[in-house]
C-alpha cells in the first residue's frame, strides 16, 4: 500500500495511492487507512512529503563503502544525529543553497516511517512499530560539516531533507537497490544489504535514546558516491520497490 499526504482543493489531506486514484481517508493521519472520504484523480493533486515527523533521526556511515570513501573507520554502534522537522520537503520541491556554504552534497537513503510511540524496544519488536519506508536525500553542507567538526549546522538547512513521494508499507528492507541520479547520471548504487546496521537494530537502538513518536522519519545512511550539487541541478533518488523521488536545486 501506498501512502500519500497531498493538496487537494488547497487543503492538506492524507490518502492511499492506487493506480491513478488518491483515496482519501479520514480524520488525521493514516490511523484508519480502511476509511474513505473522497475519491481524487492523481494526477490532479500535488504530493507532499509523506510525513509530518516530530523530528528527523539520520544514521552516519551504515554503509561499509562510504566508509571508506570518507576515510574513517566502522563504527561499533550506529552513529546517530537529527535533523530540524523544518528541513523537510516533499517531491519536486526545491532544495535551496544557502549563502553560507559554498559546498551542498546530495545523499540518498532509504528512510523509514514510525508507526507508533515506542520505547526501548527490541530488534525484534521494531517492525510491528514501522509504517512504511519512503526515499530521503540527507542533504549537506559538506565544507561547513568539515569546519565544524560536528554535523548539526551542515544537515539542517531549511529544505535539507527532501522526502517521499509516498509510504509503500508493503516491503522487506533487507536487500533494495539504493540510488542516486544527478541530472539523468548516476551517481550512487548501492544495496541496503551491505548496511553496517541493519533496520531492526536501528530502530531498536535508537529508542533506548529516545522515545519515537508517529510519524516521526529515520533516514538509514547513504552509499559510497556523494557529490555536489549546483543551482539547476535535478537530483533524483530511487530505491528498488518504492519509487523515485525528483527535487531541483535553486
Amino acid at each position: 500500500m501506498r501512502l500519500v499526504r497531498f493538496l487537494a482543493q488547497g487543503r492538506a489531506a492524507h490518502g492511499v495511492l492506487r493506480g491513478d486514484e488518491v483515496v482519501e481517508l479520514e480524520g488525521e493521519g493514516f490511523s484508519r487507512p480502511a476509511s474513505r472520504r473522497a475519491v481524487h484523480a492523481a494526477a490532479r493533486v500535488k504530493l507532499l512529503a509523506p510525513c509530518t515527523p516530530s523530528k528527523v533521526v539520520a544514521v552516519g556511515l551504515n554503509y561499509r563503502d562510504h566508509a571508506r570513501e570518507l576515510g574513517m573507520a566502522v563504527p561499533g554502534n550506529p552513529i546517530l544525529f537529527l535533523k530540524p522537522p523544518t528541513a523537510v520537503i516533499g517531491p519536486g520541491e526545491a532544495i535551496v543553497r544557502p549563502a553560507m556554504s559554498s559546498q551542498v552534497d546530495y545523499e540518498a537513503e532509504l528512510g523509514l516511517v514510525i508507526k507508533d510511540r515506542c520505547r526501548g524496544i527490541s530488534p525484534e519488536q521494531a517492525r510491528r512499530h514501522i509504517l512504511g519506508y519512503t526515499c530521503a536525500n540527507d542533504v549537506t553542507a559538506r565544507d561547513l560539516q568539515k569546519q565544524d567538526g560536528q554535523w548539526t549546522r551542515a544537515k539542517s538547512f531549511d529544505t535539507f531533507c527532501p522526502v517521499g513521494p509516498w509510504i509503500e508499507t508493503d516491503l522487506d528492507p533487507g536487500d533494495l537497490l539504493v540510488e542516486s541520479y544527478l541530472n539523468g547520471e548516476q551517481r550512487q548504487s548501492s544495496r541496503t544489504s551491505q548496511f553496517i546496521f541493519g533496520v531492526d537494530r536501528l530502530v531498536s537502538f535508537i529508542s533506548q535514546v529516545m522515545t519515537l513518536e508517529p510519524g516521526d522519519l529515520v533516514i538509514t545512511g547513504t552509499p559510497a558516491g556523494i557529490g555536489p550539487m549546483q543551482a539547476g541541478d535535478e537530483i533524483e533518488v530511487r530505491i528498488e520497490g518504492i519509487g523515485s523521488l525528483k527535487n531541483i536545486v535553486n
